[in-house]
């Protein structure tokens, strides 16, 4: 049962009896009780009167899965078996976090009827989202009270990472093609393919020259060259507790997934085989042997409900993880922090156990206010948290010197501009005929 808005207003009322008692010199006390009574049965009469919530029947309608921070509808089918108008509210229950509004909604079901009840989500976290029931609460014919039940309804929806660097994409798909000499832009590099032959144009390079082709053309006459396709590219997420650290609006985590969709989409579409690792001292998630258009939405479903755990990485157990994939990487990508040294100290002894002859690239995500930080020193305050900026930035930078002394390409930037760099590198490496 429950009580509405109207039932403190009927109580409220017995003042004026009350009032009248005195002018008529009844007994107050009697008029109280009597009036207690009346609000009592009025009351009761309009709990026994409500229809029964519990017998009505519910159906969901849920997308399997939506980005973070999309909206997305969901429908609530509710059938009301019994004879009688079932009028009253309806409240899903939702987690907090899947965005759905807090108004109950209002319904009426005639007998034997159902209606349609969208309820919309905007979800706030990636992973699994769940409700398990909905709330009714039936009304009385005089609207003092009613009937309340919760109804089993469970559900579910998976938020996958929202992959706000997609925009970069199309940008880099078209210098690939450059690359891939879909364009009058060719390359020669060292263990590039030979593609085809044309015509000499200025500025091209002269050692790409075939002079039997000149020869017999009559004509100065170009190699073209195309990058190697069928290469191996394995991307490392690290899911320990530096993941969980505040980099702009989310975490490093969440950095480190939008650079590892933004290359795997680039890199899918060079013709190279992706495979992903997310790895604490558990694999969290792990993606290997998928090509093609299948690619993203393996990665993005398997990322979504991985979360930042509060332990330190153990590398060594990463990189063996690695060599299970069974393939020969050309590039290894590890999504880390790049913090000082004596923490990054595990970290940079395991450098060594990357494939021999593989390209090794180390992202990291890092605070957008870090240089602003650096930079203040309008007074003490500022000044000590300029001191600390500049300190971070010092340990970071000596990190990013030893992992270039291990062979190693070092990039941090912010989570906007840390996955464009990242694929940036990748095309370099290309272009350069060194993957």
């Amino acid at each position: 049962m429950y009580l509405t808005g109207r039932a403190p207003f009927l109580v409220a009322l017995g003042v004026v009896p009350l009032v009248l008692s005195d002018a008529l010199g009844w007994n107050a006390w009697l008029v109280g009780a009597v009036w207690v009574a009346i609000v009592l049965v009025v009351i009761g009469a309009d709990i026994l009167v409500a229809p029964d919530p519990s017998v009505l029947g519910v159906a969901r309608s849920i997308p399997a899965r939506t980005r973070l921070g999309e909206p997305v509808q969901t429908e609530l089918w509710v059938t009301n078996p019994g004879t009688r108008t079932v009028r009253g509210r309806v409240r899903d229950g939702w987690q907090p976090t899947a965005g759905a509004p807090e108004a109950r909604l209002r319904v009426s079901i005639p007998g034997g009827e159902r209606r349609r009840l969208v309820v919309p989500l905007r979800p706030r976290r990636r992973g699994e989202l769940r409700t398990a029931f909905i709330a009714v609460r039936s009304a009385g014919p005089l609207g003092f009270a009613g009937r309340q039940s919760v109804i089993a309804a469970p559900g579910r929806i998976r938020v996958l990472p929202p992959f706000t660097a997609r925009k970069h994409l199309a940008s880099r798909v078209a210098r690939l093609r450059e690359l891939d000499g879909n364009t009058s832009v060719q390359v020669r590099g060292q263990g590039t393919e030979f593609d085809s032959l044309r015509e000499y144009v200025r500025g091209d390079d002269v050692r790409s020259i075939d002079w039997r082709a000149t020869a017999r053309a009559g004509q100065t006459m170009l190699r073209t060259w195309r990058p190697e396709r069928d290469r191996h590219v394995v991307i490392v997420i690290d899911t320990g507790r530096t993941a969980a650290a505040r980099v702009g609006d989310g975490t490093r985590l969440d950095a480190a997934m939008e650079a590892a969709l933004l290359l795997a989409a680039l890199a899918q579409r060079a013709g190279d085989h992706v495979h992903l690792l997310m790895f604490d001292r558990l694999v969290r998630a792990q993606v290997t042997g998928v090509d093609g258009p299948g690619l993203l939405p393996a990665l993005t479903d398997a990322m979504a409900p991985v979360d930042p755990q509060l332990i330190d990485t153990d590398w060594d157990a990463a990189f063996a993880q690695v060599r299970t994939f069974g393939v020969r990487p050309s590039l290894v990508v590890l999504l880390t922090a790049q913090d000082e040294p004596q923490s990054s100290r595990a970290f940079l002894g395991a450098l060594g156990l990357v494939s021999k002859g593989a390209r090794l690239v180390v992202g990291s995500a890092t605070d957008t206010l870090l240089g602003e930080i650096a930079a203040d020193g309008a007074d003490a305050d500022a000044v000590y948290r300029a001191a600390a900026a500049e300190q971070t930035a010092h340990e970071a930078s000596l990190v990013a010197a030893a992992v270039q002394r291990a062979g190693g390409d070092a990039i941090a930037d912010t989570p906007e501009l840390l996955p464009p760099r990242i694929a940036d590198r990748y095309l370099e490496l290309k272009a350069a005929g060194r993957l």
